[in-house]
């Protein structure tokens, strides 16, 4: 992944600073996150560079977005990135882990994005601020889990990104927490790849759980409608 600063339709994204660069994950989570109930507040848990907290201001004209980052560089540089976007004066990051960031505050949150770190121990480096940014030891789905149920609104919405090999584990989790899917959409690279990633939205209501699957490309670099208009907004070339 490249250092250089990456743009957006409405904003630029430094991330020289982050060991983890914006990928199709993140704009993924960012354009589909569940904005319809009108959240007021929302928490981006592990922000990085702070394109979640980013789109999610771009989306909601209204909206007051905090970020929490453990990594101090990557904390210094999600700054940075907020005060030079359009929206600086409603976005705000706390340097801290989530859990002294939910010993410490009393607020609650009407929409929780994440992210989370999921690589298997197998794959660690010596580089301490790329093996928090990637591996599930930095934040096991327990302590999301645990801590988004403490920081959501009754009517609060927890929206992440995960590996789909971990959907089930990641849902019989929330589940036995009282968290349930709302919406799934699961995510292939093309019509003949194997499905690769959950986009879930859980929140405390249970109801029937929407599903789907999102295909992101025809061929090499030529992508389906579905992406387009998923991701128009925020991608210079769509």
């Amino acid at each position: 992944m490249s250092n250089q600063p990456f743009h957006f339709k409405q904003f630029l994204i430094k991330q020289d600073a982050c060991a983890m660069k914006i990928g199709t994950d993140s704009v993924l989570l960012g354009a589909w996150a569940h904005i319809d109930h009108q959240p007021q507040t929302v928490l981006d848990i592990g922000a990085g560079s702070g394109v979640l907290a980013l789109m999610i201001a771009q989306r909601s004209p209204t909206v007051f977005v905090e970020a929490i980052e453990i990594d101090e560089k990557a904390f210094e540089q999600c700054v940075d990135n907020f005060e030079n976007s359009p929206w600086s004066d409603r976005l705000f990051c706390y340097h801290a882990s989530l859990i002294e960031f939910v010993e410490e505050v009393d607020e609650t949150y009407d929409l929780i994005i994440c992210n989370p770190p999921f690589y298997s121990e197998d794959y660690k480096t010596e580089n301490k601020s790329r093996n928090l940014a990637r591996f599930e030891s930095s934040m096991p789905f327990e302590h999301l889990i645990y801590c988004a149920i403490k920081l959501l609104s009754t009517q609060g919405h927890l929206n992440v990104i995960i590996p789909l090999k971990e959907e089930h584990r990641f849902l019989t989790l929330a589940k036995s927490m009282q968290l349930f899917p709302e919406r799934i959409t699961r995510i292939k690279g093309n019509d003949q790849s194997e499905l690769k990633r959950s986009l879930i939205d859980l929140s405390f209501d249970k109801k029937e759980t929407k599903e789907n699957i999102l295909v992101i490309e025809t061929e090499r670099h030529k992508y389906t409608e579905d992406y387009i208009e998923l991701t128009k907004d925020f991608y210079l070339n769509m």
